[in-house]
């Protein structure tokens, strides 16, 4: 019989996921007591990561009631958690025990050293890489990660016969037999004996074409300057399309793209009865700390770029004097038709008729993206976007994330259509900073 692994699991791990100590089978899972600790002092914060404290506190305390975890208690997958007390010192090793990592370190340590199987499994590289040294095996938890370098973006070229592009032009759609297209995907049909003899479709199923919708060329007076962006703006004004996610890095026009379309529906069309608009609170370096004001006016501070793009969309509108843009904002969100709001404060709330737009959203994990998307109601529209590669929270990267996380998991429902952009249109400069600095 194969002997059992030991899974020592940082804080950070649980926090990222609160379900993941069900995520290592029929072996031994290993909470230092430390991490019961930490998690103390996190269930006390009002975010998510203090909710995501109080959900395992709350499981470990179901699980308490069928045995003592001191001796370890059976989870329903067949594998065993326990709780470890701590060593005072590891003997001929020196390591500051005041440090949390070294003492959830020690308890992977000591198993070790009685021949146990022992992985460390955090979030920290730094932790990661003082396990290594001390001869510890190691892991990311990666049961919600994705292969970044292969995520899927959202379109295809295909080389076919000049003919079937002829086809297609004069038909309404083009079935093209034994395919294996995603719902929504975008198909780029390239002649295969003239390279300028194209077609722009998108698929409808496994493998039928049709033409993109001639209306959705532009939104509130913004046309798109790239394919990418065509694409964006057919999901974007597709009412039938009820989540949308749009990755790429700065100058894309991710944001500007989504408010646009959020205004062109709620103010336009008025298919929706509002536009709102939240992102995370992480500062970029150093926090400048404590911000003065009531919640609006530090809100106001972190939603600066937000309002940045309004103002320029309303000029695109030509009806505004320069002088009077901010009025109209500011009177637009008096009469409660754009709402900008915080991330913290989405949670909970049921969200009906509104065109809703998460900025930034590869500083989330894969749990608060599901969280976030759960709230929307009926005839609610979600757009998510954000760029992985400029990510600030400390426990997550490129393939971990939850706008990644999200893309690969939801990519080919009907509802859902995603896109990657990959050039730059905000300026010269800002194509030249993304391509070489």
């Amino acid at each position: 019989m194969k002997a059992p692994k030991y899974f020592v699991l940082d804080t950070n791990v649980l926090l990222h996921n609160p379900e993941s100590i069900n995520s290592f089978g029929d072996n031994y899972v290993v909470l230092p007591m430390t991490v019961i600790e930490e998690l103390d002092n996190f269930k006390r914060i009002n975010d998510e990561l203090g909710r995501s404290a109080r959900q395992v506190i709350r499981q470990l305390d179901r699980l308490r009631s069928q045995g003592t975890l001191k001796d370890g208690v059976t989870l329903g997958n067949g594998g065993v958690l326990k709780i470890s007390l701590e060593e005072k010192s590891l003997q001929g090793i020196y390591l500051d025990m005041s440090v949390p990592d070294n003492r959830i370190l020690a308890v992977a340590t000591n198993l070790a050293a009685q021949s146990k199987k022992v992985i460390f499994v955090s979030k920290d590289i730094s932790a990661r890489l003082k396990a290594d040294a001390l001869g510890i095996e190691v892991m990311d938890f990666e049961q919600q990660k994705c292969d970044f370098d292969s995520l899927y973006n959202g379109w295809r070229d295909l080389q076919v016969a000049g003919e079937v592009i002829d086809t297609f032009y004069k038909d309404k759609s083009l079935t093209i037999a034994g395919s294996d297209f995603y719902a929504n995907e975008f198909v780029i049909l390239k002649d295969q004996a003239n390279p300028k003899h194209t077609g722009f479709a998108r698929a409808i199923n496994r493998d039928t074409l049709t033409h993109l919708e001639s209306t959705y060329e532009s939104a509130w007076e913004l046309h798109a300057r790239s394919k990418e962006q065509r694409m964006a703006l057919e999901l974007l004004l597709d009412p039938k399309i009820n989540l949308i996610t749009l990755m790429g890095r700065a100058g894309t026009g991710k944001t500007l793209l989504a408010l646009a379309a959020g205004l062109h529906c709620v103010l336009r069309l008025e298919t929706y009865d509002k536009l709102l608009v939240s992102r995370p609170i992480i500062p970029m370096g150093r926090d400048i700390g404590y911000l003065p004001g009531t919640k609006d006016d530090k809100l106001s501070l972190w939603m600066q770029p937000i309002f940045d793009n309004l103002s320029y969309l309303m000029r695109l509108d030509h009806k505004f004097e320069d002088g009077t843009v901010q009025n109209k904002i500011s009177q637009l969100i008096k009469n409660q038709q754009i709402e900008l709001e915080a991330l913290t404060y989405i949670r909970g709330r049921s969200i009906p008729d509104q065109f809703v737009i998460i900025d930034e959203a590869q500083n989330l994990t894969p749990h608060e993206v599901k969280t976030i998307v759960s709230r929307a109601g009926e005839n609610t529209k979600m757009v998510i976007t954000g760029d992985p590669n400029q990510i600030d929270n400390p426990y997550l990267d490129a393939s971990s994330n939850g706008l990644a996380y999200a893309v690969e998991k939801l990519k080919g429902q009907p509802l859902y259509g995603h896109v990657t952009l990959s050039k730059s249109e905000r300026s010269p400069l800002s194509a030249v900073a993304a391509d070489f600095l």
